[in-house]
């Protein structure tokens, strides 16, 4: 009942704020959306989740007209959007629209105490924190049996932790489709620092998330001599140590996010150079794809 619940917050909460535009739904949604499809989840559960939420005041909808017409029944084609939203075969918003005639059916039943607890704004209200229902799902990922299954379900659900906890503290830099954000030093996976021998080595890691294009976006770098991405002071520009992009590249889907990292420090050869720093000098981490630029001002000390 709590994956039902959890996922359910964000089922609602893109209904209420998405009508054309597109809206980031995590892949656990998903995971959810093909449970109920393919009975995992039974109707009843679905339903009386959706129920709860709005009973109990986690968030707040807009007051919605009930169909005269309404058959009492989830219409079949509402179950098969779940399971082709789910496999990728349909938008967000063919999904959401789904859910949204469920609440004009009357499919879900709204206690008089959830009346009194609606504000003036229609924007939806959360009263529940974000994070503890990203921890509920990674928690949930426990009870699948499979073990593949399983894995994926905590790789999905870590790293929408991960984005999370980025995204509320980090500066973020629009680049054409892309948003690039940088938490900064002390976060992990970056740092700066000057070893015993006097070399200054820089690690960077840095969440790229396609939130405007509604086709697949890349980011290039197939080598230290050939790579959309290097730090500069101005004076000289340093290429990278050490990347991990597969391939030569990160694939960003229609609102996906990923992490990529980042080491300046020693020469590798194949066109890398040493990293030096001058304490005199502003560093400047630089992306130039075909569909824009970024420049991320890092603030060495």
């Amino acid at each position: 009942m709590k994956i039902v619940i959890t996922s359910i917050i964000t089922i609602l909460l893109i209904a209420s704020i998405t009508s054309s535009a597109y809206a980031e739904v995590p892949a656990w949604v998903k995971n959810n959306a093909g449970w109920w499809a393919d009975d995992s989840i039974s109707e009843s559960e679905f339903l009386s989740g959706i129920s709860f939420l709005i009973s109990d005041g986690i968030i707040s909808v807009p007051s919605t007209v009930v169909s005269e017409n309404s058959s009492g029944e989830v219409p079949a084609w509402v179950k098969n959007n779940a399971g082709w939203w789910a496999s990728n075969k349909i938008s967000d918003g063919e999904f959401v629209n789904g859910i949204q005639h469920l609440m004009t059916m009357g499919l879900i039943f709204v206690s008089s105490n959830a009346e009194s607890k609606e504000t003036v704004s229609s924007e939806p209200q959360i009263t529940n924190s974000t994070l503890t229902v990203l921890e509920a799902e990674l928690e949930k990922c426990s009870e699948i049996k499979k073990a593949y299954d399983r894995l994926n379900c905590e790789r999905d659900a870590k790293h929408e932790i991960i984005v999370y906890d980025i995204k509320t503290s980090a500066q973020s830099f629009l680049s054409g489709p892309v948003t690039y954000y940088w938490p900064g030093f002390g976060t992990d996976g970056n740092s700066f620092e000057i070893s015993s021998s006097g070399q200054a080595m820089l690690s960077l890691r840095i969440l790229a998330e396609n939130t405007g294009s509604s086709q697949n976006e890349s980011l290039f770098c197939t080598g230290p001599a050939i790579c959309n991405y290097d730090v500069t002071n101005g004076s000289a520009d340093f290429k990278y140590s050490g990347m991990d992009f597969t391939n030569g590249q990160v694939i960003l889907k229609p609102g996906q996010s990923k992490l990529f990292n980042f080491f300046f420090g020693p020469n590798i050869g194949g066109g890398g150079t040493t990293f030096e720093y001058d304490s005199g000098k502003d560093y400047y981490f630089r992306g130039d794809e075909p569909f824009g630029s970024i420049s991320i001002p890092l603030n060495l000390e």
